[in-house]
């Protein structure tokens, strides 16, 4: 198989498809790979890296697209490259298709092509073995955006996150208690700060209560809890996901009304539409607003912020199912393996990942 990796056009987005050394891996087993020149420079990666091991460097984005069977990005597609998709091409990247552009859903579609959204590879226990390192990445970064803006340079309340003799911790809230959850709560309190959690699975809360005895002040998710914790919070992380679909808005702006001026809230779900009805999205290079007295980071890329570290996470994550697609596991639609599967939202033009049909209005494979 010709497989392409091309420079995102994402702003802000310094990730790359897959680094120098697994692209190795794909030519030693027979593939060839075309790189676009300086795709892998925002993590780190010349060209030259890609070169030694083994790959063919292109100076312009149109010739990967026009000769690779395979594409592997790292994010959705900008608007400039839809007409650069060709007929029956596989793309497999971190798309988010269930709150995509649907015009890049009908290029899609019209042009026969598959898609690969990492997000939706879901394995027999329910777990989302691409996407969670990018989580545990997003959620370890936490206490260093929060210890931020918590700074009275950057508009914050002036508070240190880890508190100082005499003086408390900046205190955090974290709603969800999934992968993004358990690890910004890890980090937090690793920074010193305090932490509180909320989810409505209960056995989640349970194990990181049984994980951090002591240590973590735990909720059920609702009005009157939320209610409860924002008027002590400082910083407000909302770390909630629903696998293929748009997060619901769990926090109301008139909520907003009980967080004292210059707190944060940072919304990592806001690349599935945000949990909080004020998030919109933002980017690196402009990553707050102020909505209330109240400052809001919605950066969907978070991850890109250790671009490197982030791409190396996710290429181990995906090169299993990047080595199912190379070896022809999409030819047979009905011998598909379950794990894969599940991450094919599109498959020669017919929409398959019920979550993407309905939030986009096309049409749901039927069963």
């Amino acid at each position: 198989m010709i497989i392409g990796i091309t420079r995102t056009r994402i702003p802000d987005e310094y990730r790359v498809g897959l680094p120098p050394r697994m692209v190795g891996n794909l030519v030693r087993r027979g593939h060839q790979v075309l790189v676009e020149r300086n795709a892998g420079l925002g993590a780190g990666f010349p060209d030259t890296q890609y070169e030694q091991e083994g790959a063919t460097v292109c100076h312009q984005a149109e010739e990967v697209w026009g000769r690779a069977d395979v594409i592997l990005k790292v994010n959705t597609l900008a608007p400039d490259e839809y007409d650069l998709v060709r007929e029956g091409q596989i793309l497999m990247s971190v798309f988010h298709l269930a709150v995509a552009d649907r015009r890049l859903l009908e290029k899609l579609v019209a042009a026969g092509c598959t898609a690969v959204d990492y997000v939706t590879i879901e394995d027999a226990q329910g777990r989302l073995p691409v996407l969670r390192p990018l989580s545990q990445i997003a959620g370890r970064i936490v206490p260093q955006i929060a210890a931020r803006y918590l700074q009275t340079d950057h508009g914050g309340m002036g508070i240190l996150l880890g508190g100082a003799p005499a003086v408390p911790p900046a205190e955090v809230a974290i709603i969800g208690a999934g992968t993004v959850g358990r690890n910004a709560v890890r980090a937090c309190l690793g920074a010193g700060a305090r932490v509180t959690l909320l989810d409505n699975d209960l056995d989640r809360i349970a194990e990181l209560d049984w994980m951090f005895p002591g240590r973590v002040t735990t909720y059920p998710a609702n009005q009157a809890t939320l209610a409860k914790v924002f008027s002590y919070a400082n910083v407000v992380v909302g770390a909630v996901l629903v696998p293929g679909t748009r997060t619901p808005h769990l926090v109301s702006r008139a909520m907003l009304d009980r967080l004292r001026p210059g707190s944060l809230i940072i919304d990592i779900s806001v690349d599935q539409g945000g949990c909080f009805e004020t998030s919109r999205p933002t980017r690196l290079s402009d990553p707050t607003y102020v909505v209330d007295g109240v400052t809001h980071f919605c950066v969907p890329n978070l991850p890109s912020l250790v671009a490197r570290s982030a791409t190396y996470a996710l290429a181990n994550a995906a090169m299993p199912f990047i080595d199912m697609v190379t070896r022809g596991a999409l030819d047979d639609p009905q011998a598909l393996p379950p794990v894969l599967a599940s991450g094919v939202n599109i498959l020669r033009g017919e929409v398959r990942h019920p979550g993407a049909a309905r939030a986009l209005g096309l049409p749901e494979r039927e069963s």
